[in-house]
């Protein structure tokens, strides 16, 4: 294992790059409160628990009698739960600031896959057992049944179409679909998610027994939907496109790090008003031409100073090899900001930062932010070569003058092992090497960037370090 160890110094580097020559800035991450996770989780299972009694008040047990009472009375269950979970899916993903800020946007991601899938099964579970009971009571058959269905009952039509966008939706969310299309495609299809949700609407209106059966279901029921539209309208459109248009943000540099490694420079008067933190991310708009619609993710690579917001992207596709490109002056549209890889979420005084590739970007902007004396801060960035190392000048200066310790580990990776080391160290363990590097990692709060499998081999190390699962935090930017 090749490595690089900058020893604790005090002092400033006598070559520093502008950025760290910057005044840091004095308001500091606020802190999460802890309560934001119970709360959240609570009214989740209360929606749940709150369509289940709503099933039960309406005769669902008593429906149990008779095999085709059985299947269609289950078949609503599963209805009213999937529509439930449909709805929690699209406030998982509203940007709402509570839960953005309780959990990250990597880990409501992961919730939000999780629910659409259960929503998907549950969405055919009742689409089956709806058909066979309705056709077990029925002259007509089961394909009769079907066609009476789609044709003469009002809003199926719509249904079958919203059925069809969520199908869309799910394939192209399977991980091996997702493989093979670009980040820009699949986010287009993604969207496809609000038609199915507001196609399903007029169905369960017109003809959804639980929806109509009661004045406690139908204010429920209209309050959830009211207060989805809302949160999207709200939090991924208005709040976005008001602070866009009060104060407005332009680039006003941009730098070539490396080949296919470009910095952008935004700054304008709404960036004070953003009040992000150095770790987080925002999805950017630029206006420069063709692609603009599409918002891309891109961490903060430097600690805001309430003037300019710098943003480090690898060119990967479509929408980072735009960047190289972009001119001074261009308009910039932005949400956020985003994720919980900044300082509120720090619960001890000792820290390492482990980033590998472009992960690094928002290690840098948390090592120039983060409150520390010499010593406190170990700083661990992995490529595959000495040239790979994005920011590596300005983070070797930045740890220099800010007394932390940088270490470098590079090497091509270990074939057929999931590890976060290099293939020179592969007679190491992942926890051993951990250990060998930052002796006491277990003292500390483990912050982590890069590529999925790179994360969960460093986070199962410092697991197996001995530090607390509460006291490592990541963000993940799979889609």
């Amino acid at each position: 294992m090749t490595t690089i160890d900058l020893p604790p110094a005090a002092g400033t580097a006598a070559s520093q790059p502008d950025s760290a020559q910057r005044p840091r800035r004095t308001r500091r991450a606020r802190r999460v409160p802890l309560w934001w996770r119970d709360a959240s989780v609570s009214a989740f299972w209360l929606v749940l628990l709150w369509v289940t009694a709503l099933w039960v008040a309406h005769g669902g047990v008593q429906d149990l009698g008779s095999l085709s009472g059985a299947l269609t009375s289950v078949g609503r269950l599963t209805g009213l739960v999937a529509s439930a979970l449909l709805l929690v899916q699209v406030f998982l993903m509203a940007r709402i600031p509570w839960f953005e800020q309780a959990w990250g946007q990597d880990e409501l991601a992961g919730t939000h896959r999780l629910v659409g899938f259960t929503s998907f099964n549950l969405l055919w579970a009742h689409i089956v057992l709806i058909t066979l009971g309705y056709a077990a009571a029925s002259p007509l058959g089961l394909w009769g049944t079907i066609v009476d269905f789609v044709v003469n009952y009002p809003g199926m039509l719509l249904a079958v179409a919203g059925t069809v966008a969520l199908c869309l939706v799910v394939v192209t969310s399977v991980r091996r679909a997702r493989r093979r299309l670009r980040y820009e495609s699949w986010h287009l299809i993604h969207l496809y998610g609000y038609l199915g949700a507001g196609l399903a609407l007029p169905h369960q209106l017109w003809t959804g027994k639980e929806f109509l059966a009661s004045t406690a279901s139908t204010v429920f029921w209209w309050s959830l939907y009211a207060a989805c539209a809302a949160s999207v309208l709200v939090f991924r459109l208005g709040v976005p496109l008001v602070r866009s248009l009060r104060s407005p943000l332009r680039v006003v540099a941009v730098h070539e790090e490396a080949p296919g490694l470009t910095s952008v420079v935004v700054g304008g008067p709404g960036v004070a008003a953003l009040r992000p933190a150095a770790g987080q991310f925002f999805q950017w708009r630029f206006l420069d031409g063709p692609g603009w619609t599409r918002a891309n993710p891109y961490s903060l690579s430097a600690a805001p100073d309430g003037k300019h917001l710098r943003v480090t992207a690898a060119h990967v596709g479509d929408g980072t090899r735009r960047l190289a490109d972009l001119r001074p002056g261009t308009r910039v549209l932005v949400e956020g900001p985003y994720g919980r890889l900044h300082a509120g979420v720090r619960t001890r005084r000792k820290v390492l930062l482990m980033g590998a590739g472009i992960g690094i970007t928002p290690i840098r902007a948390l090592l120039e932010d983060l409150d520390q004396d010499p010593g406190d801060v170990v700083v661990v960035q992995r490529a595959s070569t000495r040239d790979q190392l994005v920011l590596g000048q300005e983070l070797f200066d930045l740890a220099n003058s800010r007394g932390a310790r940088y270490v470098t580990v590079e090497g091509h990776r270990v074939p057929g092992r999931d590890t976060w080391l290099p293939a020179t160290a592969a007679h190491l363990g992942d926890a051993e090497a951990l250990a060998q590097l930052v002796p006491d990692v277990a003292e500390r709060d483990v912050y982590l960037c890069g590529a999925p499998g790179w994360m969960e081999a460093a986070r199962q190390a410092a697991l197996a370090c001995g530090v607390p699962e509460t006291h490592i935090h990541l963000e993940r930017f799979e889609y």
